[in-house]
């Protein structure tokens, strides 16, 4: 097996939940109504730092699909799958975009937010004196 390279991205970017690699970026999100198994989804125009599991036909609540697992390539966590081909005209949109669940993502914002907080306020001049 090869060195996996780990692609960076830059930007408000959502991550595995897991291992906390770069997966998506926030502006190549195409719908946050998507839903599955376990819960609400997003659609991605692109994801990096994943692999691709089997190909299969599934039937889905839009129809039959062929699609694929997608896995993190550093924790192996399952993330979602990748439309690969819909089978009815009206979800052709779908083909080549990536479905993250919500659950077993995170956004880059949310543990980013941290507050500052001096330990050592400052000593006033006249103090000093």
């Amino acid at each position: 097996m090869g060195r996996i390279f780990v692609v960076e991205l830059e930007g408000r970017s959502y991550r595995c939940k897991f291992c906390k690699t770069h997966l998506a970026l926030a502006d190549d999100v195409v719908s946050r109504a998507f839903h599955c198994r376990r819960g609400k989804a997003y659609l991605f125009n692109k994801a990096v730092n994943i692999t691709l599991g089997t190909l299969e036909e599934r039937v889905m609540l839009s129809g039959l699909h062929t699609v694929g697992d997608v896995f993190c390539c550093c924790c192996g966590q399952i993330l979602g799958w990748k439309y690969e081909a819909a089978h009815e005209k009206n979800q052709k949109y779908k083909e080549g975009k990536f479905v993250l669940e919500r659950g077993r993502i995170v956004d880059e914002a949310d543990f980013y937010t941290e507050f500052y907080i001096d330990t050592h306020p400052s000593i006033s001049d006249a103090e000093d004196a």
